[in-house]
């Protein structure tokens, strides 16, 4: 009876929510929901359909960040609060763990990609100087829309998005394996959890820039399917089901040109 007892009072103190934690998830939760409201402003009647024009450098860089605090902040939570949770475990134990490295640690994060942002800027105005009509509102652009559309929809099917979806998964599992102590560890240990999430969702955020990039609406979609296959129980299951909607919006592109202007806001 008494290791039944103590068995169930561990389970009970398990199951407690950790003020501190949920006070970081909701943190990260506000600064997504702000992020939000400054896109909607900056990019308020930028939105013209498919190929978006993404603007200046400067102005894309400042607009892309705003942009992945907003759709990726809630579905990075888990791993941001497993490495609060080691940090503060470190500090009980007398190990180094400084404060702020949290906060270094979603830097890193975001470093990761905007640097996928940039190579994405640069490859999407090199298209647009050499082939202007692949990335244009006429027939051409809509065709290679498509093809990119389904391409992401075949990736979500391949064993490397198996891999880094599972490493974006298990985020304990990550940062035991990979912990690095004081402030450069942690802005490596972010880089590195951002470049696995990249090689989990590059080509959704690829499929955005076909969508239209300044598109609020189809940020939204987008974040939800990215949201979903990180946190939701049933991996394969919403995994397959980014793949399928995928490959359903890349239809209605095809078919209906109207599709891709549809969920400007």
């Amino acid at each position: 009876m008494q290791a039944v007892g103590h068995a169930r009072s561990q389970a009970a103190a398990a199951s407690r929510i950790d003020p501190r934690e949920a006070g970081l998830v909701a943190v990260l939760l506000l600064l997504a929901a702000a992020s939000w409201i400054v896109t909607s402003t900056q990019l308020n009647g930028m939105d013209m359909g498919r190929w978006t024009d993404p603007g200046p450098l400067g102005f894309f860089v400042a607009t892309w960040v705003v942009m992945l605090a907003a759709m990726m902040f809630p579905s990075v939570a888990p791993m941001v609060v497993a490495y609060d949770r080691i940090q503060r475990h470190r500090r009980t134990t007398g190990r180094y763990a400084p404060a702020g490295a949290t906060a270094v640690f979603v830097a890193g994060y975001l470093i990761s990609w905007t640097a996928f942002g940039l190579v994405a800027y640069s490859l999407y105005m090199s298209v647009a100087s050499l082939a202007p009509g692949l990335v244009g509102s006429d027939q051409g652009g809509r065709y290679f829309a498509v093809g990119v559309i389904l391409l992401a929809s075949v990736y979500q099917l391949t064993p490397a998005k198996n891999v880094s979806l599972m490493k974006c998964r298990t985020p304990m599992d990550f940062i035991l394996h990979r912990m690095r102590p004081g402030y450069r560890g942690a802005l490596v240990m972010g880089m590195e959890h951002g470049a696995w999430c990249v090689a989990c969702c590059w080509a959704l955020m690829v499929a955005l820039f076909a969508l239209g990039v300044m598109s609020v609406g189809w940020m939204a979609l987008i974040g939800a399917f990215i949201a979903g296959e990180k946190m939701l129980p049933w991996k394969r299951l919403a995994n397959r089901s980014v793949a399928v909607a995928l490959a359903v919006i890349a239809l209605g592109v095809a078919l209906t040109p109207a599709v891709a202007g549809g969920m400007g806001m």
